[in-house]
Order: structure tokens, then sequence, then C-alpha cells
């Protein structure tokens, strides 16, 4: 991220709570990002997605309640310029074959999750533009 840009603001959704620390940690110690909020269920995100209004979300597959792809689909067709990236612990081959379908514009094992990661995904969904 270019000296002086914004943050990318982040909504973390996870109903593990150790998860989010841990998350928020790496993020915090990163310059590009800013944890903005953390919801525990997808109807949670979908609110505080709508309150916060943050650029990038990122979302566990599977949450109590509505699923991390329902939430990432109401949260998209609300607002097309947030960029959503599932995680989960479970490997890609074994979810949804439309996983991306909602709108996420990738997944990361939350074992390889990392800030690097995640700017990858956001530049991607921004048509390379970091």
């Amino acid at each position: 991220m270019p000296v002086g840009a914004t943050p990318r603001s982040v909504l973390l959704v996870d109903d593990h709570r150790g998860f989010r620390v841990v998350v928020r940690s790496l993020l915090d110690a990163e310059p590009g990002f800013e944890v903005v909020g953390e919801a525990r269920d997808g109807e949670e995100a979908v609110e505080l997605a709508g309150r916060l209004g943050p650029d990038l979300v990122v979302m566990d597959v599977r949450l109590p309640g509505i699923t991390g792809m329902e939430a990432t689909r109401r949260i998209v067709g609300r607002d097309p310029s947030v960029v959503v990236v599932l995680v989960s612990t479970v490997r890609r081959e074994d979810l949804p074959a439309d996983l991306l379908g909602c709108g996420a514009v990738g997944f990361v094992q939350k074992e390889a999750l990392d800030p690097s990661a995640l700017a990858e995904l956001v530049a991607g969904a921004e048509g390379g533009v970091g």
C-alpha cells in the first residue's frame, strides 16, 4: 500500500472469539488494514457491514444462523464495492462447489490467512490496484 494511503477498513466475522483475536492482531500490525468491527454470526455481520461500511469482510463460511455464504450475498447485494474473503478450517474441495457464487472474491484456508494473502485478493478484486 502506498505511503499515506488510507488503510482498508475490515470487518471480521467468525463465531470463535480466539480466531477473531488472532486475525485482529495480525491485521493491526499491518499498516494497510484497520479492523473496524467484529461479528459472531451471519446476521450480525450483515447488520454491522451496513452500519460500518467496511472495505473488506473476512467471513467464516460456517456460522451459526445464516451461513457465511448467505451473509456475503446480502452484504454484496447491498453494496457491491465491499470485498468479501471467505475463510474456513475446511479444505476448499470439501466446501460447496459454488462457494464463490455468493459474491466473495476468494477463499483462504484459516491456517494460511495472513495480511499478504488478503492484500492479494483485494488487489485482484480491484483490478490489480493495491
